[in-house]
């Protein structure tokens, strides 16, 4: 046997050797897992919240007035415009059924509540926003409702 650049003396791998086989293994992860992943991971986060405003709705309403406070939307259109937001960007991410359409109405409240109602939370909203920019620039995926409908009527999702 002899000594190959993958092989250095006495058969140990360098590091660099050992970050470019970790590379390799990454780049063989499918974008539609990816893709799949941060879809999940957006429609909970923004499903939780409204069932939480369904829960209780006087509180909602009472949170809209008094915290949230949006300028120029009066708190009772407010409140159920951002949970019918919610409700239904949610189902199209999580589906990926018109995803890119979901993924553009959730960062359209991602963007209000870093604007007007918590922006000392930019960190969370800035994760929140790159999950939907994924499903926004790149589509739903394989996985999704969206692939699904493309392959039935000749357009890939």
């Amino acid at each position: 046997m002899t000594m190959t650049q993958e092989m250095p003396m006495g058969g140990v791998r360098s590091v660099a050797d050992r970050y470019r086989s970790a590379l390799a293994l990454a780049d063989r992860i499918p974008l539609s897992v990816v893709q799949l992943a941060a879809r999940v991971a957006a429609a909970h986060v923004f499903w939780q919240s409204a069932q939480t405003k369904l829960a209780s709705w006087p509180v909602t309403l009472q949170l809209f007035a008094m915290e949230y406070r949006l300028p120029l939307v009066d708190p009772a259109v407010a409140a159920p415009l951002a949970t019918a937001a919610e409700i239904t960007g949610s189902v199209l991410i999580f589906f990926g059924l018109f995803a890119r359409l979901g993924a553009l109405i959730l960062l359209g409240i991602v963007a209000t509540i870093q604007i007007f109602v918590y922006p000392e939370n930019w960190a969370e909203h800035l994760l929140w926003a790159s999950l939907l920019l994924l499903v926004l620039a790149r589509g739903a995926g394989m996985i999704s409702l969206d692939a699904i409908a493309g392959r039935l009527f000749g357009r890939g999702a």
